[in-house]
């Protein structure tokens, strides 16, 4: 399945579920996550990768930032546990 499509669909089951999600874009910064939703007070980025694909180098740096302070933060490469992902932080 392609990145766009899987983001799109786990993005709108976060959305039917309570979640404000807004795509990340940092100009300045490249290797951000995808996503970065928001609940209840909670912080989550989401990585949306090809099934088998892994972060580059650059977005586990930033992942390892994101985590140390605080942040709840994934890697999601279908759709069934991008789903099982926001039910389970409902």
């Amino acid at each position: 399945m392609l990145e766009k499509i899987l983001e799109r669909k786990v993005c709108q089951y976060a959305k039917d579920h309570g979640w404000l999600v807004y795509k990340w874009v940092s100009p300045n910064q490249r290797g951000v996550c995808d996503r970065i939703l928001f609940r209840d007070g909670y912080t989550l980025c989401i990585e949306f990768k090809q099934k088998g694909k892994k972060p580059t180098k650059l977005q586990a740096h930033h992942h390892k930032l994101l985590r140390a302070a605080g942040i709840h933060v994934e890697v999601v490469d279908n759709v069934a546990d991008g789903e099982a992902l926001i039910k389970s932080l409902i």
